[in-house]
Formats: structure tokens, C-alpha cells, sequence
């Protein structure tokens, strides 16, 4: 079965000029995406976790049926992302704001995900909400090789009491056979104002970069994709002045870092809203030998924010904003309050 699987691919045909000459390439194509999954919590109370103030915790009937039915619309979007270009869901997924590693066994044995048989990579972290972030991945794809959580140590500028917040999530493994790494974020909120929380964003962005730099010290050439909510957007100093992050590929040296996002927001995209101002806090940025011009293995070749018609608000105050799934005290039968974004990757087929 999984022999089969790997080798479902879809291959896609780009036409090259050349001079009067038309050249004709195949590739391979796959999706990367990460999700921030708004609250991905079960109905059971957790007495080592704040979880009872999470929203569904806080229904009062009918919870069962709704935890089932946001786990449904999670799988749905989680099945789309970029389906319209590779006939397939996500090689690969970063996640964040879910409970535990039982609401990721459900979500990836939803029958909208069962047969593209996900493997999870989730540790426990010592957030004050009770929230993780996670990898999932298609197996017949991806084979991690090793994993780690990397502890953020912030703390709180008057009390100087620990802060407690999600651990960076490091994957590395074959992708397709190449070496890959994987970086899951979901850095500090802005809670008390964008100013006065800037200085915990910025650490998380300094370890997140001393993750990266240690993976080039062993090679100068790795693939390296980091992704996440960094509830900063890509012109933030956590983003362009700690990682360097280069908004055109030009600029990007050997163990530079390039952000595909910057360019989508400097046109007007954005993957949250608040307060009738859209930001583009969700973000994959990857390292330069994604960037290079041949196609003999994986590079990259788009990015995108999945904003589909379905995963908006249709009407009212909040019109255009994502649909969330919770509001009000209640259920909407939405989605989340960030939509998801997305690259895709590509290799010539020979």
C-alpha cells in the first residue's frame, strides 16, 4: 500500500523558452501549509491544564457533537490546502493551538484524512493555556529521522515570574529522500499591547534562529522551513532583524533566510484581522537552497494564503474576516480565526 501511495504523484508540465525553442519538463509537486487550528481542544478536563477555560469546555450542551463537528471542519480544510494544484493534501502540516496529542489521533482518522495516513510528532509544553503546537505528515512522504522541543524561557517585566508559552517544535528527516527540516512556532501573543510584548517575540525569534544556525553549522546547505503563528507580521523586528528574513530572493546568501510572506502582505494579504486591520502573522520562511534555480531536488516554487470563499464571515460586522469557530460564548460551525498558508515545493522528473 504504501509503495502505491508514494508513487500517486502528480506530475505537472512547465514550458521553458528558450531562444525559438520550447523545452518540456515534468515535475513533482507538493504542498507545505501550516494552520494555526483555533482551539483544538477535547471535552475532557485535564487537571494539569487551564483547558477548562478553553471554548468548548465552556459549552454547557451538546459538546461531544460539537467537538466532533469541529474536528470534522478542521480535517476539511486540512484536506484542501492546495489540492487544486497537487491533487493532494499537505505533504506536510504545522500546527498550533491544539490540547493534546488525542485531538491530532482524531483529526487524522477523520475519513477526510484516514487514507493519506498522517504520522504526528507532538510533545507536551509548559504553556499557561494548555496548548502545543505539532507536525503532521503524510508517511509515504516524509520520514522523520529525529525531533526535539526547544524550550522559551521569557518572563514577565514587573513580577520577573516565568512566563510559560509553546516550545519550538524541531522535526528533521527524508523528504522524498532529501534531507529536510521542519520548525513549528507559535510565538507570544501581543497581549498588553504590540510595544510592550515586542521583547518576548523577539526572543522567540533569537531562538528560533539559534535553531536554525545550529543546523548549518552541520550544513551550510540544509533545507530548512520555518512556519508558525509568530503573531508578529513579516516586517516586525523579530522577523527582519533577528532572522534576516529577505523579502526578494536576490538578497538571500548561503545560510540566509527568505520569506515569501513579506511580499503578500506588502500587497494587502493577510491571514488574521482585528479591528478592521489584517496581519499576516501566519508564515513559512526556508532557507536559501530552496531558492536555487535548477530543479534537480525540491525547490521552491509558490506561496499562498488558503482563503476560500467557505472559510470567510458572509455578512455582518466581521464580513470577509475568517470564520471562526468560536464566538460569543458559542459554536459557529466555523473554522478559525487565522486561515491557513501554504507553499508548494517541485522537483524535475527525469
Amino acid at each position: 500500500m504504501r509503495v502505491l501511495k508514494s508513487s500517486v504523484l502528480l506530475v505537472f508540465t512547465l514550458f521553458f523558452f528558450v531562444g525559438y525553442a520550447q523545452e518540456k519538463k515534468k515535475f513533482k509537486v507538493h504542498t507545505i501549509a501550516f494552520y494555526n487550528l483555533e482551539n483544538l481542544f477535547d471535552t475532557i478536563n485535564d487537571p494539569n491544564k487551564f483547558d477548562e477555560a478553553s471554548p468548548i469546555m465552556e459549552m454547557k450542551v451538546n459538546v461531544g457533537e460539537i467537538y466532533k463537528k469541529k474536528v470534522h471542519n478542521m480535517a476539511r480544510v486540512i484536506a484542501d490546502i492546495g489540492s487544486d494544484f497537487t491533487k493532494n493534501t499537505p505533504a506536510v502540516i504545522g500546527v498550533s493551538e491544539i490540547e493534546n496529542r488525542d485531538v491530532l489521533e482524531d483529526l487524522v482518522n477523520h475519513p477526510l484524512l484516514l487514507s493519506k495516513d498522517y504520522g504526528i510528532v507532538h510533545f507536551d509544553s509548559p504553556d499557561a493555556r494548555g496548548i502545543d503546537v505539532a507536525l503532521l505528515y503524510q508517511k509515504s512522504i516524509f520520514q522523520p529521522q529525529n525531533s526535539s522541543k526547544h524550550e522559551l524561557k521569557i518572563y514577565d517585566d514587573t513580577t520577573k515570574e516565568r512566563i510559560y508559552t509553546r516550545d519550538q517544535l524541531l522535526v528533521s528527516g527524508k523528504f522524498d529522500g532529501e534531507s529536510m527540516h521542519f520548525i513549528v512556532n507559535h510565538w507570544p501573543s501581543r497581549r498588553g499591547g504590540e510595544a510592550r510584548s515586542r521583547p518576548k517575540r523577539v526572543a522567540a525569534a533569537k531562538l528560533n534562529k539559534h535553531i536554525i544556525d545550529s543546523l548549518q553549522v552541520n550544513n551550510p546547505y540544509a533545507k530548512i522551513f520555518t512556519m508558525g503563528d509568530l503573531n508578529d507580521d513579516p516586517t516586525n523586528a523579530s522577523v527582519k532583524d533577528v532572522l534576516k528574513a529577505k523579502r526578494k530572493k536576490k538578497n538571500v546568501d548561503l545560510k540566509g533566510i527568505y520569506n515569501p510572506m513579506e511580499e503578500l502582505a506588502k500587497n494587502g494579504l493577510g491571514s488574521n484581522a482585528y479591528r478592521d486591520v489584517w496581519s499576516l502573522f501566519d508564515q513559512i520562511l526556508f532557507t536559501q537552497p530552496l531558492l536555487e534555480k535548477d530543479y534537480y531536488s525540491y525547490r521552491f516554487y509558490k506561496a499562498g494564503i488558503f482563503n476560500k470563499h467557505y472559510l470567510t464571515n458572509k455578512k455582518g460586522r466581521y464580513k470577509g474576516y475568517p470564520l471562526r469557530s468560536f464566538a460569543d460564548g458559542g459554536f459557529t460551525d466555523g473554522f478559525s480565526d487565522h486561515f491557513p498558508v501554504y507553499i508548494h515545493i517541485i522537483k524535475e522528473v527525469k
